[in-house]
C-alpha cells in the first residue's frame, strides 16, 4: 500500500463518559478531541501544539492505535488505525516524555535487548542495530550502566533509541524534552533533525515554542479538542506580525484587575504576565498606534514600572494569540 501521506485524519473525535458525585451520581460526556483533520506528508516533521488538556496526547494515542476513535477515521501510511492496527504498529514508534517505560535496574543495553525482542527484531540484527542507535543518540560507552543512574536527558535519549529499534517509518514524539536541561534538549533536537533528514516522518508535541520553531516544517495548534490553526512557523508568526509586542517590567505584583484594565483598553488585543525573579513582566499585543505606550503605562499607573521594550512577534506570541481566540483559521 503506497500513499504520499504518512498520517491522515478526517473528522477524528474521541469522547469519554464520566461519573461525578456519590449520593446523586451524574454522568456526562467529555469531548477530548472534536473533528480533527490532519494530513502529514512522508518525511515531514509536524508539530502539534496546545495547552495541557487540549487533546494532543489523546490525538496521538488514537493515531498510534492505543485509543479507538469515537468517530472519524485515521490512517498511517494508508492503513486504518482501527481496522489495520497490527499493520500500523509495525510501522510506527512512540516516544513519550517522563520516566515511564524503562527498567531502572537494567542497563541501557539490556533494556534495548528486551525491547528488541518485543518488537520482533531479528536476533542476528539486534546487537548491530542497538550499537547503531546508541551511537545515534549519543549513549555509546554508557550502555552498560544501570538506567537508575541516568540523567533525565540520557533517559530521553534511551527512550528515542527504544522507539527506533524496529526502524519505524513514522515516529510519534510526545513532549520528549520535558524536564530536560538545555544542553540535553539541544542534543535531542539534533537527534530528531537527523531522523527527519534520514526520511523518518515525525509528529512532535511540545510546550517549548523555540523547539517547535526550530524543528517543525508545519505546525497545528489544538485547543479544547479542536484545531485552531495550521501552517509553517513563519505563516503562524505572520498572523501577529501586524501587532506590536510590548514588554513592561513591573516592580509590584500585577493583579488580574491590571490585566483586565489592559484588555479593556482600545487597540490592545491581549495582555499576559510572567514573573521573572523579583520582577513581573507584562506582555501586551496591540495594534500599532502612536498612543500605545502611553495607554499601557496609564493602565499600570498605580504600579512601579520599569523598562518598556518593543520586539518582533515570536511563535509563542502567535500561539498565545491563537489559543486565546484572537486569530483563527488556516494560514
Amino acid at each position: 500500500m503506497t500513499t504520499d501521506l504518512a498520517i491522515e485524519a478526517e473528522n477524528l473525535a474521541r469522547s469519554y463518559r464520566t461519573r461525578t458525585g456519590w449520593l446523586r451520581p451524574q454522568r456526562k460526556t467529555i469531548e477530548a478531541v472534536r473533528g480533527v483533520h490532519l494530513a502529514v506528508g512522508r518525511g515531514e516533521l509536524f508539530g502539534l501544539l496546545g495547552p495541557n488538556g487540549a487533546g494532543k496526547t489523546t490525538t496521538i494515542k488514537m493515531l498510534n492505535t492505543l485509543l479507538l476513535p469515537t468517530s472519524g477515521t485515521a490512517r498511517i501510511l494508508g492503513y486504518d488505525v482501527a481496522r489495520d492496527a497490527l499493520e500500523v504498529r509495525r510501522r510506527i514508534g512512540y516516544v513519550f516524555g517522563g520516566d515511564r517505560g524503562l527498567y531502572e535496574r537494567l542497563s541501557a543495553l539490556d533494556n534495548l535487548r528486551y525491547f528488541a525482542e518485543l518488537y520482533g527484531v531479528e536476533p542476528r540484527e539486534q546487537l548491530p542495530r542497538i550499537q547503531e542507535l546508541l551511537e545515534t543518540v549519543g549513549l555509546s560507552g554508557r550502555e552498560k550502566e544501570r538506567v537508575e543512574g541516568y540523567s533525565r536527558g540520557m533517559r530521553q535519549k534511551l527512550h528515542i533509541a527504544r522507539g527506533l529499534l524496529h526502524r519505524p517509518q513514522v515516529l510519534f514524539l510526545d513532549e520528549p524534552s520535558i524536564g530536560v536541561d538545555p544542553a540535553a534538549a539541544r542534543e535531542l533536537r539534533r537527534v530528531v533533525a537527523d531522523l527527519v533528514a534520514g526520511g523518518t516522518t515525525v509528529l512532535l508535541t511540545t510546550h517549548y515554542m523555540a523547539e517547535a520553531d526550530e524543528l517543525c516544517d508545519r505546525i497545528a495548534v489544538i485547543a479544547s479538542g479542536t484545531l485552531r490553526a495550521e501552517g509553517t512557523p513563519a505563516e503562524l508568526k505572520d498572523r501577529v506580525r501586524k501587532l506590536d509586542v510590548l514588554e513592561v517590567e513591573v516592580h509590584d505584583a500585577v493583579g488580574p484587575e491590571h490585566l483586565q484594565r489592559l484588555r479593556d483598553t482600545a487597540g490592545i488585543e491581549q495582555a499576559t504576565v510572567e514573573t521573572s525573579g523579583t520582577v513581573d513582566v507584562v506582555t501586551v499585543h496591540a495594534r500599532p498606534s502612536h498612543g500605545t505606550h502611553a495607554a499601557v503605562l496609564a493602565a499600570l499607573a498605580d504600579l512601579r514600572t520599569g523598562k518598556v521594550t518593543t520586539r518582533e512577534p515570536t511563535l509563542e506570541d502567535a500561539y498565545l494569540s491563537i489559543i486565546n481566540g484572537t486569530t483563527t483559521g488556516s494560514a
